[in-house]
């Protein structure tokens, strides 16, 4: 069997307010664009580049107050390879987000992690070595 080059194209979420949902990845992200949205019985866009993306999707009904953990059946965050965890950082505590789980500093990486208004948690990670068994490396330091 042919290998194939594998990437997550995108992610769909749920949110309990769009805007601000939108304004998470931007400030992440400065790059991500709105590549399309509409109203289908939900408001809803595409935010992202020209490879990547998140389908947010208004909620009919807040659900605000769930608590979200490791304990519960359900997705626990996303992960992005990023150049400079530093400054998607310092984009995200400028504008008042909080780190949702300590700065983890590694040999071969950097992992950062931030929640949205929603709870919802995403990891940015620095690979600090091209070195595929480096980057793969699960020994701690």
């Amino acid at each position: 069997m042919q290998r194939q080059n594998i990437y997550l194209e995108h992610a769909n979420i749920t949110v309990n307010d769009l805007q601000e949902a939108i304004k998470f990845f931007q400030t992440a992200f400065p790059h991500f664009k709105i590549r399309g949205g509409g109203n289908n019985e939900r408001e809803w866009v595409h935010i992202g580049d020209d490879n990547t993306y998140i389908a947010l999707n208004q909620a009919k009904q807040n659900d605000l107050g769930v608590s979200k953990n490791y304990d519960s059946v359900g997705i626990n965050h996303l992960g992005f390879v990023v150049a400079n965890v530093e400054e998607i950082a310092n984009n995200l505590l400028s504008r008042g987000y909080k780190r949702d789980f300590p700065k983890q500093v590694e040999r071969f990486r950097i992992r950062d992690y931030f929640a949205d208004k929603d709870g919802n948690q995403y990891e940015f990670v620095q690979y600090l070595s091209e070195v595929v068994q480096e980057k793969n490396s699960y020994a701690v330091d």
